[in-house]
């Protein structure tokens, strides 16, 4: 049943939560075998711009004999009004509360969306922590970038895909209808997930801890558990959505989005999901196109996304813009490449594809210095950054932003001067131009060591370590058209917190929730100090996950998942980062033994398109 008016008469954005948007799948709920609820916690305009929500909602409602419907984290006001009248949080689709669904699935793309989980499960009547779940109750999964170190969560999912939903869902869906079909026991349910190459249920294995407090192994425990938990991933990229549900309301990202590729190979040793999505794998041209020009007719935009991590990277990347850009359908498409790396290049594809506006130009170098480039295996020359920002205000581009990583492995204050130096002269370089003064904000993020990428066995720096460093850069900038901006160092612990942490942390996350923490990652919204009690009154110390540099040989909380990375690899790739040698990309170069090749064929094969010429 839809939400009561005097509900909706007390809220922000009503349009949040109302559903009937074009194109959104009502399927009979009474003649649907299994009924399945997704979700990216956080609000419906970050949730309905996440790329993930569609496929997830296609895959499922392409079955027969299933159904997907969305929902998606309420601001606090809706949360008070839910709570205050007594009402659960249901479904967009048909209004159904949460409980009454098998399955409920969490699409993580960010640590600081945690609270959010738990908040989402219990305002729709499910229990938080997965062993108060009676018989009843729906199995709760994840899955996403954020399940790459499963443990903080493990209290609260059921089970976790690991890798491409695309292949793993189809299988896990059909084993819980045939569970419900036959009414299994979920705890048999979940023994049988877990015999699913890619499926990761907590519950099947036991934790030990040395008697300092550091992860010592995980073990399984019961049946079906298996060791390593591999990731899934698509050989191919299954065709994309070309029907998604459109928002009623503005998103965050508000425009249509085709997937060109999925992967990356560049190897940027900060970068988890350039090591997530491997292999690169590219959609054809023609595909491309096709899919293009289906969204556009489907659900009325006139902007379109070509998504990748690294776009240029794409075979036959000009041909495919020039194709895009002599068809007639697309003559009043705007497009756009997010994802470009710093050159002059890449300056021409943004101009081919987007002569309507010159908003604004992102350049991210990450680090200033060529030492610390080569550390971090990105390198992009001074000369090039400066000839790129040099024809960017040529070209009339006036608003430029500037990104870079501070705490850096190896990062010294020479590093930190040559941002605010580097700064300086991209802006002198806009002066010369004629026209409007040049606005730059330069943008500094904090490093944060992800599992599963070469620096995991990094610590972070503290927080006053950070405000130091921004200080240095911050006093440094004596220029009035450039803004600076930088991350909390509040947020950042928290981020470090949950990706390098164990199944202990899951106390933690229960209490600052208990406590009243929601939308971590919204500064109007977070609240470091019920975090800070929180982890006080479950014996946590933030700093023992997040600024403790580990042992390369020590044992890591996320090793039982295997990522298709070998430990050797990282390994190897964080002594090089040390020595500031250079790992060339295998995609022009030699293999680079990341162990991928040992899992497939021929990982150069995946990332070819059938036709390159566009």
């Amino acid at each position: 049943m839809p939400y009561p008016d005097k509900i909706l008469r007390t809220v922000q954005k009503p349009a949040r939560y109302t559903g009937g948007e074009w194109q959104s799948f009502v399927k009979n709920w009474g003649q649907t075998g299994i009924r399945v609820a997704v979700s990216y916690p956080d609000t419906y305009e970050v949730g309905m711009s996440n790329i993930t929500i569609p496929i997830l909602y296609q895959v499922v409602n392409e079955l027969d004999w299933a159904l997907a419907e969305r929902v998606f984290a309420p601001w606090p006001d809706m949360e008070r009004a839910l709570r205050q009248a007594g009402v659960k949080l249901q479904s967009l689709e048909s209004g159904h509360e949460l409980r009454e669904f098998d399955l409920v699935g969490f699409s993580l793309g960010y640590e600081l969306t945690f609270t959010n989980v738990l908040n989402i499960l219990d305002l729709g009547g499910i229990a938080p922590k997965s062993i108060d779940r009676g018989e009843s109750e729906p199995l709760v999964m994840a899955g996403g970038i954020g399940a790459l170190n499963p443990e903080p969560l493990s209290d609260f999912v059921d089970f976790f895909v690991i890798g491409d939903g695309e292949e793993a869902l189809p299988r896990v869906l059909k084993a819980i209808h045939e569970g419900k079909k036959t009414k299994t026991p979920r705890r048999r349910i979940l023994e049988a997930l877990a015999g699913l190459e890619g499926v990761y249920v907590p519950s099947l294995y036991d934790v030990e801890y040395a008697g300092d407090g550091v992860f010592k192994h995980i073990v399984p425990s019961g049946s079906g558990a298996r060791l390593p938990v591999k990731r899934l991933f698509c050989r191919q990229l299954p065709p994309p959505p070309t029907m998604p549900v459109v928002p009623l309301i503005e998103t965050i990202q508000d425009r249509a989005a085709v997937e060109i590729s999925r992967g990356c190979t560049r190897g940027c040793r900060f970068c988890n999901a350039g090591f997530y999505y491997r292999p690169l794998r590219h959609r054809r041209p023609d595909d491309i196109a096709d899919t293009v020009s289906s969204l556009c007719a489907n659900c009325g935009y006139d902007e379109v996304t070509l998504l990748s991590l690294s776009a240029g990277d794409y075979p036959g990347i000009t041909g495919l813009i020039r194709r895009l850009g002599r068809d007639d359908l697309f003559k009043d498409i705007t497009f756009s490449l997010p994802s470009l790396r710093v050159d002059a290049g890449s300056l021409d594809l943004v101009e081919s594809l987007n002569e309507k506006r010159k908003s604004g130009l992102t350049l991210a170098p990450e680090a200033a210095t060529e030492r610390l480039q080569r550390v971090i295996n990105k390198i992009i020359p001074e000369e090039e950054i400066l000839r790129t920002a040099a024809a960017a205000f040529e070209r009339g581009w006036v608003n430029l932003k500037l990104y870079f990583m501070l705490g850096l492995p190896t990062e010294t204050d020479k590093d930190l001067e040559a941002i605010a130096l580097l700064t300086h002269k991209v802006y002198d370089l806009g002066r010369l131009c004629p026209g409007r003064r040049p606005r730059l904000r330069l943008s500094l993020s904090t490093f944060v060591p992800k599992p599963h990428t070469p620096f995991q066995w990094v610590s972070q720096i503290p927080g006053n370590e950070i405000m130091r460093r921004v200080n240095v850069v911050r006093n440094l900038i004596d220029r009035r058209g450039i803004s600076l901006s930088w991350q909390k160092p509040e947020t950042s612990l928290l981020e470090a917190v949950f990706s390098r942490g164990d199944r202990r942390l899951g106390r933690a996350i229960y209490r600052a929730w208990e406590l009243g923490a929601r939308f971590d990652g919204w500064d109007e919204l977070f609240e470091f100090e019920l975090w800070r009690q929180a982890f006080n009154e479950t014996g946590i110390d933030p700093a023992f996950y997040a600024n403790r540099e580990r042992e390369i040989t020590e044992s890591l909380p996320w090793s039982h998942i295997d990522n298709g990375i070998s430990a050797e690899f990282l390994q190897e790739e964080y002594r090089r980062a040390l020595r500031g040698i250079v790992t060339p990309d295998c995609r022009v170069d030699d293999c680079n033994l990341c162990g991928l090749q040992m899992q497939i064929n021929n990982c150069h094969n995946l990332s070819k398109t059938a036709d390159e010429s566009g």
